[in-house]
């Protein structure tokens, strides 16, 4: 009886994979946009016609045309959450986002007037700087040829360099003093960063100069 119960829940448990990667809808349905400034451009172009007579997917639970609505934002929060505890990484990110803005406040009342221009007192431009910034081009592969492993360069796509930057600057603000508390050292890197400066631009180079000097390799990508 216990046997049996055990392989029925192994049945259940299989099913319920299935079906939790199956998809109601064909390959033949585009994703929908949902943004009102995206939907405006697209409207206005050839495409928005052909649109009109094209099947489209329903828009998930979380996609929102809401101007408070940043898909970057929304990233980084996921990156910094640890153990599914959202709302202290948004604590963490909106109080980061406070101490920029007192930090370049601070900048700007203090700097002379023809520098004031230069200033960035938005801490989303700053955090989007950063990233750009901080998003690598290339990465390292080990790929193994007769028995020896290579550290071969590859171009990487513009969606996984996003994902290094971030998790860069979240690893480089929590290795800090002790006595320094995250959101301080998350707001200067994150300055650092959009100045082009600090740690974690520093491993972007690094990593570059590594893809630099293994180019005589990047022949083997192709056997990947």
């Amino acid at each position: 009886m216990i046997l049996k119960r055990t392989c029925n829940l192994l049945i259940l448990r299989q099913n319920q994979i299935s079906i939790q990667f199956y998809s109601l809808f064909p390959t033949s349905y585009v994703p929908p946009v949902y943004k009102k400034d995206q939907q405006k451009e697209i409207f206005e172009t050839p495409e928005g016609k052909q649109l009109s007579h094209t099947p489209i997917k329903p828009a998930l639970t979380s996609d929102t045309c809401s101007e408070f609505h940043d898909e970057i934002i929304r990233k980084f929060i996921n990156y910094i959450m640890r153990k599914g505890q959202r709302a202290v990484a948004r604590r963490v990110l909106e109080t980061a986002f406070e101490n920029i803005k007192i930090i370049q406040l601070k900048k700007y009342y203090d700097a002379a007037p023809e520098e004031k221009d230069n200033i960035v007192l938005d801490p989303k431009t700053i955090l989007y700087r950063a990233i750009e910034n901080c998003t690598p081009i290339l990465d390292l592969h080990n790929i193994s040829r007769g028995g020896i492993t290579y550290k071969v360069p590859v171009p990487i796509s513009e969606r996984k360099g996003q994902f290094k930057s971030m998790n860069w600057l979240i690893e480089t603000a929590k290795d800090k003093p002790n006595q320094t508390h995250l959101v301080d050292a998350l707001a200067k890197e994150l300055i650092s960063a959009a100045n082009n400066e600090g740690r974690t631009v520093k491993k972007k180079q690094d990593l570059h100069k590594q893809c630099e000097e293994n180019r005589a390799y990047a022949h083997y990508r192709w056997l990947e």
